[in-house]
């Protein structure tokens, strides 16, 4: 339950703005710019501290990011790490998944890479709680649906 004080120093959100944009490649240009200037966050501002968010990561790795924008012209925003899919397609080395899943596999990887990359998935703000298990179990759920056959050991 929220106490008074929390209550009262609450700020009125203008909108919550969810993007995908590229490791250390923020520009007011689109799409950064026209997301964020209609509710008339500085855009600067968003594009330095996010682009020092995400500077170990490659250049050009797409991240998703929340926005929440407050009516008084501030913002704060998180930084997820990118997407099961992306990783699981430069893992196996293909540019997209098979055309028909279940019958035509794409690609194959080994339990091992499906733990690294439960072990990079942990750090998210929606799966730091969850066992490793689950996510490595979601993960391969996901990799299934691609048309990529999980093996216990590559030959």
């Amino acid at each position: 339950m929220a106490t008074l004080k929390e209550i009262l120093t609450r700020r009125p959100v203008a909108a919550t703005i969810r993007l995908t944009v590229p490791a250390g490649g923020a520009r007011p240009a689109p799409p950064v710019g026209p997301a964020l200037g209609q509710y008339r966050l500085n855009l600067m501002a968003f594009c330095k501290d996010f682009n020092a968010r995400t500077q170990k990561y490659k250049p050009e790795t797409p991240m998703a990011v929340t926005i929440t924008a407050f009516k008084d012209n501030t913002f704060e925003f998180t930084v997820k790490s990118p997407s099961v899919t992306w990783y699981l397609k430069k893992a196996a080395g293909i540019e997209s998944g098979s055309s028909r899943p279940g019958h035509v596999v794409a690609s194959t990887l080994s339990v091992k890479h499906i733990y690294e990359i439960a072990k990079v998935k942990q750090s998210d703000p929606y799966c730091q709680y969850m066992p490793l298990e689950s996510i490595c179990k979601s993960i391969i759920g996901t990799a299934n649906s691609m048309g990529i056959k999980v093996l216990n050991e590559l030959e």
